[in-house]
């Protein structure tokens, strides 16, 4: 009986917290509002085991990891062209996603998942100008919130 009740109060709180995860909408754009070729948004604070679904509102982009900004012991992904891919993010970290096509054009984006470290992220510099900057501009924006 004891067994079976310890078996039970595990399971439940299994079923509770994959209840809790969430799952998060990313716009793959080739035009938004304010720029060209864009992940909207283009910064996202998540908890671990949530889910990010990526979107190709637009036709011509992808979602795949940065290998130079993966979180040690993370498995890097690499979605289809014009395709919808969801990524659950389970280790903590700063996962840095682009667009394979338009990475020169700066379309990239980042995911935190769990709390930010205390010291401030190395960006790669072997990445293109434009999609640094787009990086860097991202993280500025979340430090002043």
């Amino acid at each position: 009986m004891r067994n079976s009740s310890i078996a039970l109060l595990l399971t439940t709180a299994l079923l509770c917290s994959s209840a809790l995860a969430q799952t998060h909408e990313v716009k793959m754009l080739t035009r938004s509002a304010t720029a060209g070729m864009v992940y909207e948004p283009d910064y996202l604070q998540i908890a671990p085991g949530d889910t990010v679904k990526f979107i190709p509102t637009q036709s011509g982009h992808n979602a795949a990891t940065l290998p130079e900004l993966l979180p040690e012991g993370a498995q890097p992904f690499k979605g289809k062209i014009n395709q919808e891919i969801e990524q659950t993010f389970t280790i903590p970290g700063l996962y840095g996603i682009q667009c394979i096509p338009h990475l020169a054009m700066g379309m990239v984006m980042l995911i935190q998942v769990g709390e930010p470290s205390d010291q401030p992220p190395q960006l790669p510099a072997t990445l293109p100008k434009r999609a640094l900057d787009r990086l860097n501009a991202s993280l500025q924006q979340q430090v002043t919130q």
